[in-house]
């Protein structure tokens, strides 16, 4: 403890967090910081401890370090100029929050979006989602200590994204979806690049499970660990990956059905043991139904228009309302509320991110598991910080 800064007032070090976040009533607990700079968070995200030997009484998740304000942003720019956001808001599936910004807008102008764009929509969503799942894949087995896996997640994962670039000119931060429609088509190239694909990551996939999926150090890692209830996942909001491997199969292209996905033929993968091997089971299951269904839209891809006719123009002005709409994102349910006064400009902007809510479960899951386990049960979340601090 230093000297006072101010009569009545001492400086007692460190920031607002630390100083709050005070040891309980044992002398033999300690405060322990991970991150904001930490490999195993993947990004700015700070976490603070407090253990009893390695076991954790108590944590919490400190945000703010990566705030831009990507909400307030949404109402100084007009309708098609915050496009761009949505790919920064989560970087690993930017074409889902592409989709949920372009939903709300159509939602709220009434704008029709034509059948080929719908099946182009659903087929590169897609494949942004299996991009993220085995980005996660590799990601965090690396968090646990295995380097191999994520070697060959990035050797599929790159020929997503050649497939991507060719349409949308990005490997990352897409931007692609249109008020009504889609940037470009789907090219003859691209279309035989997906077919080849598809079949390829199938044939991946038994070497991925000999590889990780079945073995024994893994196992020991997640299995009972990072038990997450089902009354937990609705007490904060949990989705995705998170809740159905609680055994909810709760996903929004079926709860709440748009685009095409009604056509569609896929099941919902859930796992009721609850731990963080069963959230690892329920990815590598929706890997596979996302093969299935780009194999399904690829044979139903109809010809004709990409992009309406009568899409608006980038000044349009959208009509008087308040809209809600949500897509099913890699990490669970992307929202977009959106209030127009009548001008070019939303009033207001409000998004829902899933690994806010999913992240807001670590506090209690945590507790009175071993410090080590701490990494498995975030990993398992499948956290993009630039989504939860958006």
């Amino acid at each position: 403890m230093t000297s006072s800064v101010s009569p009545g007032r001492l400086y007692l070090g460190g920031d607002f967090y630390t100083n709050h976040f005070e040891k309980g009533s044992s002398p033999d607990t300690m405060i322990l910081n991970m991150g904001p700079q930490h490999p195993a968070t993947h990004g700015v995200l700070r976490i603070i401890f407090e253990l009893e030997g390695e076991y954790i009484l108590r944590t919490e998740p400190v945000l703010g370090y990566l705030h831009r304000m990507h909400e307030k942003m949404g109402e100084e720019q007009t309708y098609y100029q915050y496009m761009p956001n949505m790919g920064r808001v989560d970087y690993l599936h930017a074409l889902a929050w592409n989709w949920a910004w372009a939903g709300a807008v159509e939602k709220l102008g009434g704008i029709e979006v034509p059948r080929r764009a719908e099946f182009i929509r659903v087929i590169t969503c897609e494949l942004n989602r299996i991009s993220s799942h085995l980005l996660w894949w590799g990601a965090f087995l690396l968090d646990l200590g295995a380097f191999t896996p994520i070697m060959y997640g990035f050797d599929d994962r790159e020929r997503i994204l050649d497939i991507l670039q060719r349409p949308t000119g990005s490997r990352l931060t897409y931007s692609y979806y249109r008020l009504g429609g889609v940037a470009a088509d789907l090219d003859d190239t691209a279309l035989d690049m997906i077919r080849e694909f598809v079949p390829h990551l199938r044939s991946r996939l038994p070497m991925y499970r000999d590889l990780v999926t079945d073995n024994m150090i893994l196992r020991h890692r997640l299995e009972g660990v990072g038990h997450i209830s089902v009354d937990m996942c609705r007490r904060y909001g949990a989705t995705g990956p998170t809740l159905r491997g609680s055994g909810v199969a709760y996903d929004v292209r079926r709860a709440e059905p748009y685009s095409v996905y009604p056509e569609l033929d896929f099941s919902i993968p859930t796992n009721h043991e609850c731990d963080g091997m069963a959230r690892y089971n329920v990815r590598m299951a929706e890997i596979e139904q996302s093969l299935n269904i780009i194999e399904q839209a690829l044979d139903m891809l109809p010809t004709g228009e990409f992009w309406a006719k009568n899409a608006p123009k980038p000044k349009w002005k959208a009509p008087k309302g308040e809209v809600v709409f949500a897509v099913e994102g890699a990490r669970g349910k992307i929202g977009v509320h959106l209030v127009s006064d009548g001008s070019a400009k939303p009033y207001r902007v409000k998004l829902r991110a899933p690994g806010f809510s999913n992240l807001s479960l670590l506090a209690e899951v945590a507790r009175g598991t071993l410090l080590a386990d701490a990494v498995a049960i975030l990993g398992s979340l499948d956290l993009v910080i630039p989504e939860i601090d958006r």
